[in-house]
């Protein structure tokens, strides 16, 4: 019994689908291009509603509560940015401060706006 023979007692092998012939001809074949424009009509039809999370984050991130996290943050990531940190300084501690700051001003308001 060979090594691979003895995985594949245990774990199926799954091959990719190649893609029916059928998928193939429709496609070479030339269409007339109204049937086609019609279900995107109805796609933009159905548009998704807008996410009130970024303009939440942002809203809170410029809070009195978490407008200092967020300027300590914006000053490490320029004084990286600029080369005058130490080596391999980054602002993730800033950066988390910042986000739970936000995080935590964000929830109740995001919340009471879904469904």
């Amino acid at each position: 019994m060979s090594l691979s023979s003895f995985f594949t007692s245990f774990f199926p092998v799954v091959h990719a689908d190649a893609p029916e012939e059928k998928e193939v001809k429709e496609e070479a074949a030339p269409q007339e291009e109204e049937p086609q424009e019609e279900p995107q009509e109805e796609e933009e039809e159905a548009e998704e509603p807008e996410d009130p999370l970024p303009a939440l984050q942002e809203e809170c991130a410029e809070s009195a509560k978490c407008a200092p996290h967020t300027k300590h943050f914006l000053h490490c990531e320029e004084k990286v940015n600029a080369g005058e940190g130490f080596k391999g300084e980054d602002c993730i501690e800033e950066f988390y401060h910042m986000m739970h700051c936000v995080n935590g001003c964000v929830a109740p308001k995001l919340f009471s706006k879904l469904k």
